[in-house]
């Protein structure tokens, strides 16, 4: 007896044959594009790989889960918009509402943004199976690639019933981390991404799935009547740095600014004079650290003598972007965004 992997293409159900074997859970894979679905890479002249190519390219992965797919687009990672955010969160959350049958989702992407998308999934998709976000360092016709071995143990994460209830989650390199605590740290490795502060989820080892910590899941924004997502910009912080940069933000309707300052919270004066401005005028500030690791206090200001703007905790800039995003499609106190902040330290 035969079963199939199904691909699905807007409407289309293309067939291919896979082997038999029961009590195989059932995954969904929403493919982005990236590295893994990218040929050509070094030449200039990229081609692409469609999710169909991605699935023959793993032909062990119908031993381990039921799998469909969607080919949601396939471009680079530094091309994902917002709305195409709120788009891929409204469709993974669609997918498992109409699928009940299904273990998890696993999205394919680039890595570049991967971890900000990840984030937004992981703080908008509200089901209580799993997203693995996954994709490859090299491309798909180099040499030494990962992406299918990226893929196939995404799957096997999704699949895995301890995944239940942990939100979402990045897979690359065998490593699980979690997609609020993960960043890309390498330009170029397979080792690329790091969770600096809190340390890897767990291990997709060969033998099974392990998970180093209990699930653990914070706040879930909902999208329902979300349009579209606020405008916030990140502010880096350095020597010499002015406010000419946090001016034309604000005048470009800026709702929300997030400072990568330097240390625990440090800018420069002339920085902070138009950040003052900006607070004037009903702008919200979140000010973390450019440093990678450690905290910025989430309480009243960044430090003493600096009220009015909010610490990121332990997220990065682009982490307390996103988050940012998400708290002023509720509200627009300093106060409540706080609040939202430490909840989800």
């Amino acid at each position: 007896m035969q079963s199939t992997v199904r691909l699905l293409l807007g409407c289309a159900v293309l067939p291919i044959a896979a082997s038999a074997q029961s009590q195989r859970p059932h995954v969904h894979i929403v493919a982005t594009g990236g590295t893994i679905a990218s040929t050509n890479y070094y030449s200039g002249n990229q081609g692409k790989v469609s999710i169909a190519d991605l699935l023959k390219a793993v032909p062990a992965i119908d031993t381990i889960a039921l799998v469909s797919g969607q080919q949601f687009s396939n471009i680079a990672s530094s091309a994902i918009t917002t709305a195409m955010w709120l788009a891929l969160s409204r469709g993974i959350s669609d997918t498992l509402r109409a699928r009940p049958d299904l273990a998890g989702v696993v999205v394919t992407h680039g890595t570049d943004t991967m971890e900000e998308t990840a984030y937004f999934l992981d703080l908008t998709v509200a089901d209580p199976r799993p997203v693995v976000v996954t994709g490859a360092m090299r491309p798909a016709d180099g040499i030494g690639i990962d992406g299918p071995a990226n893929l196939y143990n995404a799957v096997r994460v999704a699949g895995d019933a301890a995944s239940r209830g942990r939100g979402t989650m990045i897979l690359m390199n065998d490593e699980i981390l979690a997609a609020r605590d993960a960043t890309k740290s390498n330009a170029v490795r397979p080792n690329a991404f790091t969770s600096p502060v809190r340390g890897d989820l767990g291990m997709a080892d060969p033998e099974r799935i392990a998970f180093y910590r209990p699930a653990e899941r914070r706040t879930v924004f909902d999208l329902a009547n979300v349009r579209e997502l606020p405008r916030v910009d990140i502010v880096y912080s350095y020597v010499g740095a002015d406010g000419t940069a946090i001016d034309a933000l604000v005048a470009a309707g800026a709702r929300g600014l997030v400072v990568d300052a330097t240390g625990r919270g440090g800018i420069p004066p002339t920085q902070f004079a138009a950040i003052n401005r900006a607070l004037e005028k009903g702008v919200i500030v979140v000010a973390g650290s450019r440093t990678g690791a450690g905290t910025v206090n989430v309480g009243d200001g960044v430090r003493a003598g600096k009220p009015g703007t909010i610490g990121a905790g332990d997220l990065n800039a682009q982490k307390a972007r996103v988050l940012l995003m998400l708290a002023l499609t509720r509200t627009g106190g300093a106060v409540e965004v706080a609040t939202l902040f430490r909840a989800n330290q």
